[in-house]
């Protein structure tokens, strides 16, 4: 815990597709390290005072993408936060540019199989929902690909692991950037 206290003074900012453990490695990482977390969608809900799915149903997606972006440059102050982005956040180019001004953004990973045994059984996934299959959701695993790999700092797969051990891999591969970070600005 004190690692995280004294050294990092920044948000960790998890992202990656729906079902990939965005939110059980938050709230493992908030626990463990004493660190505040916040739910984008969570927030958006709370603000919007509906559900994630109905604000889709009533609004549509480019209507709650722009209340994404608008939660997330509300955190910008915020330091030693865990932010757990919804699925689509890094979409958007200003989205991450603002994520990247006081956080470090790790890419948690699974293969569709995995996605799919997580998310099946959840009516809270309105990009999924008529779509819940391997074949919809590697596709659009892959759409997403390139954008969530160009956000991220780290990447991180969780496909059969604890989510104990996916937040100590998190939080030595978050000290090994720190360290390397510090070595290049002494250059």
């Amino acid at each position: 815990m004190a690692l995280f206290q004294n050294k990092f003074q920044y948000n960790i900012a998890l992202i990656g597709f729906m079902g990939a453990g965005k939110s059980t490695v938050s709230h493992c990482l908030s626990r463990k390290y004493a660190l505040e977390e916040v739910e984008i969608d969570s927030m958006i809900a709370e603000s919007e005072g509906m559900a994630i799915t109905d604000i889709f149903a009533k609004y549509g997606e480019p209507y709650f993408r722009t209340c994404e972006s608008n939660a997330i440059i509300d955190l910008k102050n915020r330091r030693r936060t865990v932010i757990s982005c919804g699925g689509g956040a890094v979409m958007r180019d200003e989205n991450v540019e603002n994520l990247k001004k006081s956080s470090r953004i790790v890419l948690l990973t699974a293969m569709p199989e995995t996605i799919l045994e997580r998310v099946k059984d959840s009516n809270e996934r309105p990009i999924l929902n008529g779509h819940m299959n391997v074949e919809y959701i590697a596709d659009l695993m892959e759409k997403r690909r390139a954008k969530y790999e160009a956000a991220a700092d780290i990447v991180i797969a969780t496909d059969n692991k604890s989510v104990t051990d996916i937040c100590e891999e998190l939080m030595h591969r978050m000290e090994e950037l720190e360290v390397l970070w510090k070595g290049q600005k002494l250059l």
